[in-house]
């Protein structure tokens, strides 16, 4: 048996329905879609918060207290990359940046904030500088004699 002659176990796959060709083909005229209406239409996708004219759910339920319904500002989490403290010890210096953790490969974004998180050991004494530490890091990096500097954003 060659490559070119595999073929599918038969009846595993079943031929696409070809609507509109004809009437013969018992799809044809209005191709399995009825006759008018919304639905008939190409495009015509029925929305899912439709519920036929009843007044929809979202129009039903009260606004909220000062606040038009459906418009207020959203409040978005400050996303950081996260950075452990073993992985600052791939770094040969005692100084260590934001640009430093680009260089070395540990971050990608330079645009997205930095926060030292304290999984690992600090052997030296280090002088960091990111946008946000963890308690734990924060605690480990001054106990072994080295200085946790927050950056503004």
């Amino acid at each position: 048996m060659r490559l070119n002659e595999l073929s599918p176990a038969p009846g595993s796959r079943r031929e696409r329905k070809r609507v509109g060709r004809g009437s013969g083909s018992g799809y044809g005229k209005t191709a399995g879609r009825g006759t008018k209406g919304y639905k008939s239409r190409s495009g015509g996708q029925v929305d899912p918060t439709y519920e036929g004219g009843q007044l929809p759910l979202q129009r039903r339920l009260p606004r909220l207290k000062g606040v038009a319904r459906g418009r207020h500002k959203p409040t978005h989490p400050t996303v950081y990359q996260p950075v452990n403290l073993s992985r600052l010890e791939e770094i040969g210096k005692d100084e260590i940046g934001v640009e430093d953790l680009r260089e070395a490969g540990i971050i990608r974004k330079r645009e997205t904030p930095v926060k030292i998180l304290g999984d690992g050991e600090v052997s030296r004494a280090l002088k960091v500088r990111a946008h946000a530490f963890s308690r734990t890091a924060r605690e480990k990096i001054e106990a072994a004699g080295g200085t946790a500097e927050v950056l503004e954003r």
